[in-house]
């Protein structure tokens, strides 16, 4: 199975110009923010095995996260659940994306931005690639860095509210986290704007009126 290449960011490299993939974590779970990671690779300096994270073993991630951090210039961006439930997800994501780019030590000429949508108010040129962790090895490495931190964080908040599988499910809605729902109701990190969740605070409002 063929991974990741650098043939989007050969054109701009070959000319000197930095050029920043850009990847998200977190638009489906229901709980937790949207997380994005915007990453400049060194040219020289490509760490080997990157790949889609979610092709990537656990293990395999962990290795590569700090690699990647080592060898690229990183910025991260979080969209909160307030803010999810606020302006919807998808304009969340581009918020998280722009406050990733935002965040890069350095200011890169062109982007490359996973997915058919390309947020507005991008401080420079970017071009939008379909399923693009698995074909540019930006995007790629944005994606690693996106989900370990998401995780990270996912598993903290498990500590906090513990039954609900987040240390395994990232706040998706797995068998586990539909029970604790129904068992233990409705936490603060859960969006809101979310159909399941939505129903479930509607049924309460129902059920004490």
């Amino acid at each position: 199975m063929t991974g990741p290449d650098t043939s989007f960011e050969s054109p701009f490299w070959a000319g000197g110009a930095l050029v920043a993939g850009v990847d998200e974590v977190g638009r489906g779970p229901l709980a937790g923010p949207v997380v994005a990671a915007a990453v400049i690779l060194d040219p020289a300096l490509i760490p080997t095995g990157l790949n889609d994270s979610k092709k990537l073993t656990l293990k395999r991630r962990e290795a590569l996260e700090p690699i990647i951090r080592a060898q690229a210039q990183v910025g991260l961006g979080v969209a909160t659940v307030e803010e999810i439930d606020e302006i919807n997800i998808l304009q969340a994501t581009h918020l998280a994306m722009r406050r990733a780019v935002a965040a890069l030590p350095a200011r890169p000429a062109h982007l490359l931005i996973d997915g058919n949508r390309l947020p507005p108010d991008l401080p420079c040129p970017a071009t939008a690639v379909v399923k693009g962790d698995g074909k540019s090895v930006s995007i790629s490495a944005a994606s690693i860095v996106a989900k370990i931190w998401r995780d990270a964080l996912m598993r903290d908040l498990a500590q906090q509210y513990p039954h609900y599988g987040w240390e395994t499910n990232a706040g998706y809605g797995s068998k586990k986290h539909m029970d604790g729902l129904r068992d233990f109701g409705v936490t603060p990190h859960h969006r809101r704007s979310f159909a399941p969740i939505h129903n479930i605070l509607y049924q309460d409002a129902n059920v004490r009126s």
